[in-house]
């Protein structure tokens, strides 16, 4: 949003929602937001922009009532149900289809709002697969702007009212009644991520199959929605799906998708991204004649460390993890609560001391890499490489470190098998001697044996002519 949209009143009120309560509108649609602040200053008897920073800054908490009024947390199960029945019938399948029977499939809900939609989710791919392939093979990442909506998602109870038009054999098999309404199975809940996510901020999940954003795009400026299909585009696989809302439509001039059903608002991956594409990401510098060589590097080094096959992750100097890439997510069953903590205080400081190669790092400036690091989870036991290396300052000092995880479980598994063959191989060497050695001895008392029976031979005929 630019000053051009909205007057300085407003402008600054936005700046210091940006600013002291971490919420950036600027991408919204000034008629919007124009209707949403004024039905909230009329609740107050406020009648202008100025006025009500003014209260704000007076009155910290009232960024929660501001936000809940912003942010529309409407949401429903089975909403326009034909286009979950396609979903359903035509899309999952394909999904599963894709997949050998023991990969994963990754399903992310954006903008989710209290939860019904996860929830609807949950119900199709259970149905799909049973709830013990569901349990082994989907991970779910629920995502939303609004904190509130995602700790309702996250308890995922809901009154009688919210539950109409579910079936009562889905209410008996995937909710539990209680006094106040019902309760989705928390063994159902297990393999989603709850987390905030600001869809025009934040860097996109990755490796999606199936990625649901339904009537969350239509609050937006067309620009911001260029940049979030940008995001949706990086984050789907080759042959991933996206499904939007009944009322909202694709903006991008270039057909990074293509429709699989507009009836259904659901689409398939198009075009390859380009670095013009890249740069909306960064909607600051998406007009500019010329870009900054250092913007795009640094937006290529996302896209890099992102998109890495290996798990990655980023810690400052004081060892707390920065950000994560979502083979480490996945590797070291991180969660977006995550960010922020101290490495020794996750699954990760199992297997590096943070301390301690910081320190190392601080005093050397050189990378540390450890070999064959066993990694031992639920799951299996896992060997892997670790380099870590130092970021630095422009000025040599020590700003973190980026650790690399590389899986060589298969290239110690092959060692033990070439050492094994070895150790039968010589074995097998050594029993080859002693069978020619043996074979050796018999051929000379064969000779020995056949010299004697000459000689006898030769002592019979003497006497027979004598």
């Amino acid at each position: 949003m630019t000053t051009s949209d909205v007057n300085p009143d407003m402008t600054a009120l936005l700046d210091y929602l940006k600013q002291n309560c971490g919420c950036d509108l600027t991408g919204n649609k000034s008629s919007s937001l124009t209707r949403r602040f004024q039905r909230r200053m009329q609740q107050l008897n406020i009648e202008n922009y100025k006025d009500y920073l003014q209260y704000i800054q007076e009155h910290p908490s009232e960024c929660t009532p501001l936000l809940d009024t912003i942010f529309i947390n409407f949401s429903g199960f089975f909403r326009d149900p034909n286009a979950w029945d396609y979903l359903a019938n035509k899309i999952i399948p394909q999904i599963i289809a894709n997949k050998q029977p023991d990969e994963r499939i990754r399903v992310w809900s954006a903008g989710c709002a209290s939860g019904q939609e996860v929830y609807t989710l949950v119900m199709l791919l259970v149905e799909a697969l049973g709830s013990e392939q569901y349990l082994q093979r989907v991970q779910i990442f629920a995502t939303d702007i609004d904190e509130d909506a995602i700790a309702q998602a996250r308890r995922g109870s809901y009154s009688h009212l919210e539950i109409a038009g579910i079936s009562s054999e889905a209410l008996s098999k995937y909710f539990e009644q209680t006094e106040q309404g019902y309760v989705f199975r928390s063994k159902l809940r297990r393999p989603i991520v709850f987390g905030r996510h600001d869809l025009a901020v934040n860097a996109p999940m990755s490796k999606i199959d199936l990625l649901v954003c339904r009537n969350v795009l239509i609050y937006l400026k067309r620009e911001t929605q260029a940049s979030i299909f940008v995001r949706f585009h990086f984050a789907l696989t080759d042959e991933g799906f996206l499904f939007l809302g009944k009322a909202e439509s694709l903006t991008n001039e270039r057909q990074i998708f293509t429709p699989v059903s507009l009836k259904h608002s659901i689409f398939a991956k198009g075009q390859n991204l380009t670095l013009k594409d890249y740069l909306l990401i960064k909607p600051r510098i998406r007009n500019k004649a010329e870009v900054d060589p250092l913007t795009t590097q640094i937006l290529i080094w996302q896209a890099a460390f992102l998109a890495s096959p290996f798990a990655q992750v980023a810690v400052a100097r004081n060892s707390r993890l920065l950000v994560a890439n979502q083979q480490a997510y996945a590797l070291f069953g991180l969660k977006n609560v995550d960010l922020g903590a101290r490495l020794q205080d996750l699954e990760i400081g199992r297997l590096v001391n943070s301390i301690a190669f910081m320190r190392q790092l601080d005093s050397s400036r050189h990378p540390i890499s450890l070999k064959n690091v066993q990694w031992v989870s639920e799951l299996d036991t896992t060997y892997l490489d670790i380099h870590i290396t130092p970021i630095l300052y422009p000025s040599g000092k020590l700003l973190g470190a980026n650790l690399t995880f590389i899986d060589v479980t298969e290239c110690i598994s092959l060692a033990d098998d070439v050492e094994r063959l070895n150790s039968n191989l010589a074995k097998v060497t050594v029993e080859l001697q002693e069978t020619k050695k043996i074979l050796y001895n018999t051929i000379a008392e064969l000779e020995s044996t056949q010299k004697e029976l000459e000689s006898l031979n030769q002592e019979i005929e003497f006497r027979s002519h004598g």
